[in-house]
């Protein structure tokens, strides 16, 4: 197999779990590169569905290694908790890599990402209220804290100490919060380092060796292209670098060592918190009204449109090519994996948004300047359907009825991409390989 980089190439919630836990079965080593615990995926383990936000997907794999890089942020109390019910499973992580320069989200980061969110009021970004984004603003401003640390008591209380000279007086005076002290935090946090450990890796240093040895590595990405820190829908976006080139600044492996960047985009897109959304079919309870709202709320039922790691509803909409075509270019997408086909089964017709019209203006191409994209009108096409047709069991392309094979088509000639991974239902099984070399 060769070097594969795993991207959403929406908002994020494409479905990215199952197609990772579909193919890191081919890898030696499985990297999660970017993001922290506010990403989630379901991967199937037995009869069970397991949900993951820190440990990547090879951990389901004894043959393969599941590594933490440098560009994940890292609560230490939630991975081990995640650890904890894995073992519990009999999934072992003894495998397990963390690289020894992934900062770690503190208690105060989670106070501050809440009490900036509810500042923000009716302008709030949406975030998960993790400590995602300040713990990624320390580390951009080299206060942060980081894995090695944590493993070295004198250096943690003294980056501890010096964190909340400055950090406590925000919270008390800013935000009226609790303030913390350094024998509160060490209390909690120097037991997270006994049992982290003996997992803790140079992690840059061996995934290039493991190459040089003729090794595979996936990398895997978490939320989507349009919630990248550069790239996506700014401010509405994550405090990380989601793109294909993440997959190089988080884990050190140069980018001539990666041969393929596979892009996860939903039959349909969805989207989690604030920000633009071209073709979002809004609900009726939100104002929604006529057939848009009816054919959001299908997609939402029977997609069980509700994310991972906040239980939250989920905004729905049809494919958006502008979007795909952004994604293509940016990450330099290989090819595509094609999720949640089966849920467009719910329809006569499928509508496919083409171009974006603003103030008398038709953009075919994704527009960065936020005022047009929030006012942005979608121009679409119009597919016949294959309603109340059972895709489920499809295994080949073939096997697919002709107005879904017309759809799968349209999309790859609309993004300029091929499709060679198509999921028609959640099961691992209920998938097509099209062109995909395992």
């Amino acid at each position: 197999m060769p070097n594969t980089v795993l991207v959403g190439a929406q908002w994020g919630d494409e479905g990215k779990g199952k197609i990772t836990d579909l193919i890191a079965s081919d890898y030696d080593y499985v990297v999660r590169f970017q993001g922290g615990n506010n990403a989630g995926h379901t991967v199937i383990h037995g009869d069970k569905k397991l949900a993951l936000h820190l440990m990547p997907s090879g951990v389901m794999y004894e043959n393969a290694v599941p590594v933490i890089g440098n560009g994940v942020v890292v609560d230490p109390g939630v991975l081990i908790k995640e650890m904890a019910v894995l073992e519990a499973e009999g999934i072992s992580c003894k495998n397990l890599r963390i690289s020894c320069d992934a900062h770690v989200i503190m208690p105060y980061h989670k106070d501050l990402d809440g009490a900036d969110e509810k500042r923000l009021g009716e302008h709030k970004i949406g975030t998960t209220k993790r400590g995602i984004g300040p713990c990624y603003q320390d580390k951009a401003a080299r206060k942060g804290i980081r894995i090695q640390d944590l493993m070295d008591e004198k250096i943690f209380r003294l980056k501890v100490e010096t964190a909340l000279a400055q950090k406590n007086p925000i919270l008390k005076n800013i935000y009226g919060l609790h303030t913390y002290t350094v024998e509160e935090i060490c209390e909690e946090y120097l037991p997270y380092a006994n049992i982290l450990r003996p997992y803790m890796a140079e992690t840059a240093q061996m995934l290039n060796q493991a190459i040089r040895d003729g090794k595979t590595v996936l990398f895997e990405g978490a939320q989507g292209t349009l919630l990248d820190i550069d790239h996506g829908t700014y401010p509405y976006v994550t405090s990380s670098s989601c793109c294909a080139g993440g997959a190089c600044t988080g884990t050190g492996v140069g980018p001539k060592k990666i041969d393929r960047v596979l892009g996860i985009q939903k039959a349909y897109v969805t989207r989690v918190g604030g920000g633009p959304f071209p073709t979002e079919l809004t609900y009726a309870e939100d104002g929604g009204e006529g057939q848009d709202a009816v054919d959001g709320e299908t997609l939402c039922q029977v997609g069980h449109e509700y994310g991972v790691t906040t239980g939250r509803k989920r905004r729905c909409g049809w494919f958006d090519a502008v979007i795909a075509r952004y994604a293509a270019e940016v990450n330099g997408l290989t090819d595509v994996a094609l999720t949640k086909l089966d849920v467009l089964s719910a329809f006569d017709t499928i509508k496919v948004c083409v171009a974006y019209e603003c103030d008398g203006q038709t953009y075919d191409y994704f527009p960065m300047q936020q005022s047009v994209l929030f006012h942005a009108k979608p121009v679409y096409e119009e597919l016949p359907g294959w309603k109340d047709v059972d895709i489920t069991g499809c295994r080949t392309f073939e096997e697919l009825p002709e107005n879904a094979r017309a759809y799968v088509e349209h999309l790859e000639k609309l993004a300029g991409v091929p499709i060679s991974i198509i999921a028609v239902g959640p099961d691992r099984d209920q998938t097509i390989f099209r062109g995909w070399d395992r």
